[in-house]
């Protein structure tokens, strides 16, 4: 039996627990630039065994909500920087997450006042906030076998720009309806070249951005997430387990450092994976479509179950700073405040106390 306060090895370093904290996109970086109150946020939680920053764009149009952090200009990997060192100093690990949006996004976020891209021309369905309203996501453009490479080449160039920011690996975001899931999924891809149709072909692009990261950095410092059956941002898939069964086996094949599922009510289609799966296996556990949020109940049972090698929690995470000491401790636990998850400043984002305080 796993529990959360036995090390372990991910990619070849030593994580002191298996509470790993999970991306959470926070909507505090405005011009794509992160900030001294995130290097203090992320360093507060600097006990985590990892800590997976927020979703983070590899290019201008991967952008897909505003006041994001990007990591494709110099200026935002100095940023980025100061967030690193500050986890490091604090005895941390952190790896930043690499999310291109796709379709979903608005030309309202880009200079030119672009379309945002996708691998089909087929709306999200859904809304981008901005300070003037919700805003629909447009049709966006098909992209192109040349906008297809250059997205690549874009991921890749992203993990490299982290690297020099100081982070210890990369993870590619192939989960929640962005790009990557945009691929995979039948309902958005109905591409008819190498790119679309059946699994072999809409795994590709996800394979191929993994690889490209892989290349640019190394494999053991290279990640996935994933998120079989979710249906955020509109997506739909027909074919879930035979789609993520033809994924994991070819991603195995990478020796990556690990494979990411944030799971939404198909436990099946996880313990799928895990048999699949050679290595490192990271869970985001939701056994049911009630369960909005992962639990330290959850999580400790899917350890002792042998279903993940360590857990990601996230909103348990951001409202409480050193929740490692409160899970040894059996608790109390401070709420999260959803009213102060997206934008704003120290408050809900700095402010949550730790037990000492």
């Amino acid at each position: 039996m796993t529990g959360y306060f036995e090390p372990m090895t991910l990619g070849g370093r030593t994580l002191p627990n298996r509470l790993l904290m999970a991306p959470m996109t926070r909507s505090r970086a405005a011009g794509g630039l992160v900030t001294e109150l995130t290097a203090e946020y992320y360093a507060q939680r600097a006990s985590a065994g990892l800590i997976i920053a927020e979703g983070t764009q590899p290019s201008v149009i991967g952008q897909g909500y505003i006041d994001t952090p990007g990591l494709h200009s110099a200026e935002q990997v100095a940023a980025w920087r100061t967030v690193t060192d500050s986890v490091h100093a604090q005895g941390g690990r952190i790896f930043a997450q690499l999310m291109h949006s796709g379709r979903v996004g608005h030309p309202s976020l880009y200079p030119d006042g672009a379309l945002p891209e996708a691998p089909s021309a087929i709306a999200s369905g859904g809304q981008m906030y901005s300070p003037e309203g919700m805003l629909d996501h447009p049709v966006p453009r098909e992209m192109t076998i040349a906008g297809i490479t250059r997205a690549i080449g874009e991921f890749a160039t992203a993990a490299g720009n982290a690297m020099e920011a100081g982070f210890d690996g990369v993870e590619v975001h192939g989960a929640n309806g962005y790009l990557i899931h945009q691929f995979l999924a039948d309902g958005s891809n109905v591409r008819t070249d190498a790119y679309g149709g059946p699994v072999a072909n809409r795994i590709r692009f996800a394979v191929e951005a993994v690889q490209a990261v892989a290349d640019a950095i190394g494999p053991q410092r290279t990640g996935i997430r994933i998120s079989p059956g979710n249906p955020a941002n509109g997506i739909t898939e027909s074919d879930t387990a035979d789609l993520y069964r033809a994924l994991v086996r070819e991603l195995a094949a990478h020796d990556l450092a690990y494979l990411h599922v944030m799971e939404l009510g198909v436990r099946e289609v996880t313990e799928m994976i895990r048999e699949e799966w050679p290595a490192t296996l990271l869970l985001n556990p939701h056994p049911d479509l009630s369960a909005d949020v992962t639990t330290v109940e959850s999580g400790a049972a899917a350890l002792k179950d042998g279903l993940a090698d360590a857990i990601t929690v996230g909103s348990m995470w951001l409202a409480n700073p050193d929740l490692d000491v409160r899970v040894k401790n059996g608790g109390p636990y401070n709420e999260p405040d959803p009213a102060t998850f997206y934008g704003g400043d120290h408050r809900g984002y700095t402010d949550y106390p730790a037990l000492d305080s």
